[in-house]
């Protein structure tokens, strides 16, 4: 029984967000792994997720590094709580629900833009709230179903505050698939589409330098998380995970931009399950490649996460 409580706890992850990790996008690419659309099973779960993301780079709109000296050093305290309401048997699937607060540090420094900026800040990001999570569960697969919404309740006056300034809807639909009967080997697509409303004017910063308020409608991006386990004795499970994610239109609006963003990251991971705490450690890590951004850069680097997560 400890054996099936935990590697089904393992699974936990599905729409597993971080909120603000965003160049643009809302959705934080990176934020799940191995067995990411797999629920775990009824009950209250707290996740905890730390993460740190680095990059030196900005990338232009050919893919191409910007002349300009910049550096990024954030770290995001993430508080998720998953409540797993059980079966529903007119659905034939489990739901559940979800809601994160998150927290940053955010350390950037940019010279030879237009302004330069050099400042860092910790600040309050804004709410994910996903009040439906459905799960399929087959003998050999899992098939996930999510519906979520960013709220702008993050601070958005300087460049240093990790508020979004828009309302985003996210839909989530994944699929584990288990090679064997035993479930030790999985492999998972984790797809995302974003919606993003327009952006909030207000953004006393931009007047304060001499630039025009805002006037944005982003476009639409569309992600995938793919992610491929191997489950080992004593609690132990390993992996290779990655990410892609592309905008599909440009922005909208007097003041947007040109150009769209891509990225494409991959890296290991592995957890640790330990029964008497019923408590599950990640640690993940992602390295990118291929990106592109907008007219005024995207940020290409390393991001890190550290999961805990406790089941009640």
């Amino acid at each position: 029984m400890k054996r099936f409580v935990g590697v089904t706890f393992l699974s936990l992850g599905f729409m597993g967000l971080l909120c603000g990790v965003t160049f643009g996008e809302s959705y934080p690419n990176g934020s799940e792994g191995i067995k990411g659309p797999s629920l775990p099973p009824p009950g209250f779960y707290y996740k905890m997720y730390n993460v740190y993301i680095k990059a030196d780079d900005l990338m232009d709109t050919n893919g191409d590094e910007m002349s300009l000296d910049f550096e990024m050093k954030w770290f995001v305290n993430v508080h998720r709580f998953i409540w797993m309401y059980g079966h529903i048997d007119f659905l034939g699937a489990d739901i559940g629900a979800d809601i994160i607060f998150p927290i940053w540090h955010k350390d950037t420094r940019l010279v030879g833009g237009p302004f330069d900026f050099d400042d860092n800040a910790w600040r309050f990001g804004d709410i994910f709230f996903e009040p439906l999570d459905i799960i399929w569960r087959g003998k050999q697969y899992d098939i996930g179903f999510a519906l979520g919404f960013f709220l702008p309740t993050g601070k958005h006056t300087d460049l240093k505050d990790p508020g979004e300034d828009m309302y985003t809807t996210l839909f989530t639909f994944g699929v584990t698939y288990y090679f064997d009967k035993a479930k030790t080997w999985s492999f998972a697509l984790l797809p995302r589409y974003e919606i993003h409303g327009r952006k909030r004017e207000g953004n006393d910063y931009l007047t304060s330098v001499g630039l025009p308020d805002h006037d944005t409608k982003p476009g639409d991006d569309f992600h995938f998380e793919w992610g491929l386990g191997k489950t080992l004795p004593k609690g132990w499970e390993v992996g290779l995970v990655g990410y892609c994610q592309w905008q599909l239109e440009e922005d909208k609006g007097s003041t947007a931009l040109p150009g769209k963003d891509r990225a494409y990251a991959t890296g290991p991971e592995v957890s640790f399950f330990y029964p008497p705490w019923m408590t599950q450690f990640t640690l993940r890590s992602f390295w990118e490649f291929g990106v592109e951004g907008r007219a005024s850069g995207r940020p290409e680097g390393n991001r890190t996460f550290f999961i805990v997560t406790k089941k009640f």
